[in-house]
């Protein structure tokens, strides 16, 4: 072996080691539980804007997740940020990336979404139900009822939404095609409100924000069920079960309490 090959060995040896290290000091900085979390002092929370879970109400801000954040903040020992995204899929981007720790909207447990989440324990219950408009709003014609009959018909969903997985599930069962059109805009209750308008006819929400847009739009009807009674939970990083565990006991002592009974029925 010539002399300058054999000097040429512990350089080589000391590069790889380098960029070792720097590769074990990066996974150590992705890494973000709850330790991590507490070390920064801040827990990000990340929600959606709508009727139901998150909204202004005059000149205070309302809603089911935004009173269970504020109900959760008195078991965490940390501040607690909160930021809203719209689509599901940028929260979801965001919790991959750290900027969130902690998506606190009500996302439809699925096998899909288990690949890529760690769910909390269930929120709630609820289920998808078809929007449409009545038939004195409808120049007379009856809604839907039976799912055979929306076999061509196009029926919109948000981008990324889990309803296009039950959707393309309703088709086969049917045995005909269902059109779906994910909307990169609008999330449900503005497809909604677009239903009452007319500008397109078919829409999926799921019950409990149809029931509660239903006061403001007396044209739509959101009496046809879509899929059965399921499962809604917050979510986290699949990196992160020391915080699942920390969250799910927080939400275990919450449903035990008064106020959570009170905020559920609400």
């Amino acid at each position: 072996m010539k002399k300058k090959d054999f000097l040429a060995i512990p350089i080589i040896i000391a590069v790889i080691l380098f960029i070792w290290i720097l590769f074990l000091k990066k996974e150590k900085e992705q890494i973000r539980d709850y330790p991590q979390i507490e070390k920064s002092g801040t827990l990000h929370i990340v929600t959606d804007y709508n009727s139901i879970g998150y909204f202004v109400s005059g000149d205070t801000i309302a809603g089911f997740n935004h009173d269970l954040i504020q109900l959760i903040e008195t078991y965490i020992p940390v501040k607690v940020k909160v930021s809203l995204e719209s689509g599901l899929e940028k929260s979801i981007e965001g919790l991959k990336q750290n900027k969130y720790d902690i998506i606190a909207r009500s996302i439809p447990v699925t096998t899909q979404l288990r690949d890529s989440l760690k769910f909390t324990e269930p929120i709630v219950q609820n289920r998808l139900v078809l929007i449409q408009r009545k038939k004195n709003f409808n120049n007379n014609a009856e809604p839907i009822r039976s799912h055979l009959d929306l076999a061509k018909k196009i029926i919109y969903i948000p981008a990324k939404s889990p309803a296009k997985l039950r959707l393309q599930n309703l088709s086969h069962e049917i045995g005909d095609t269902i059109y779906i059109k994910e909307d990169e805009i609008y999330g449900s209750e503005q497809l909604a409100m677009l239903v009452a308008s007319k500008d397109i006819d078919y829409a999926v929400c799921d019950e409990k924000t149809a029931e509660k847009i239903a006061k403001d739009l007396p044209e739509i009807d959101y009496a046809t069920f879509i899929g059965f009674t399921h499962l809604e939970a917050w979510a986290v990083r699949e990196q992160s079960p020391i915080l699942l565990d920390s969250l799910n006991a927080w939400i275990q002592r919450l449903k035990k309490t008064d106020a959570y009974k009170k905020v559920y029925s609400k």
